[in-house]
């Protein structure tokens, strides 16, 4: 039985859909990066390909050919968005477990909802978006990309691990640990219900 999930959801241009290392998409929109980088690399796979290697400088000239910029999140950006996802909970009593907002990415550890959890990330990049618009932060006409990972999380030891890895993404990026006051704690071991 899914618990909880770990979602990944990246902002426009960050992991393009013929990504060598893998991706979630099955089919590339662009004849422009088709013809440069390749068919989709629709990837099976429950674990992460982050760090697998790959030719860094190809990844980048891909992304030169993007129809906009790729987004990159500023710490203005990161905060607003922050408090819209912070209204999504007010709105639907989401139980987030663990947030990262990332300059190019999100991660969140959520507990399962009566929603798909395909709805709460829409719903999560709906009111980043929306708060991104109410303080004139916009970055781009585009801001998320479509798709994103959702690995399920079945068991305690699952989401335990889950949460300590969105919890440490920005310490691993050299940035500050992420704290905000959307997230429902967890103690390990105890029932998610």
């Amino acid at each position: 039985m899914i618990v909880a999930y770990h979602s990944i959801f990246c902002a426009y241009g960050f992991w393009l859909p013929n990504d060598p290392r893998g991706s979630w998409s099955d089919y590339v929109r662009s004849w422009n990066l088709y013809y440069a980088a390749g068919r989709a690399t629709a990837c099976g796979t429950r674990r992460s390909v982050a760090a697998a290697g790959h030719d860094h400088t190809a990844r980048q000239q891909a992304k030169e050919i993007l129809a906009n910029a790729a987004v990159k999140f500023s710490t203005a950006h990161i905060a607003a968005i922050g408090r819209g996802f912070a209204a999504a909970c007010d709105e639907t009593a989401y139980r987030i477990l663990a947030c990262a907002i990332m300059p190019d990415h999100v991660h969140v550890v959520i507990l399962r909802h009566a929603k798909t959890i395909e709805q709460v990330i829409g719903h999560l990049r709906s009111r980043g978006t929306k708060q991104l618009n109410a303080e004139n932060l916009r970055p781009a006409e585009i801001v998320w990309a479509r798709g994103g990972w959702n690995v399920f999380l079945n068991t305690t030891a699952d989401i335990s691990r889950a949460i300590q890895y969105v919890n440490d993404n920005p310490v691993r990026a050299g940035q500050r640990r992420q704290h905000w006051p959307f997230i429902t704690p967890w103690a390990c071991g105890t029932s998610p219900s």
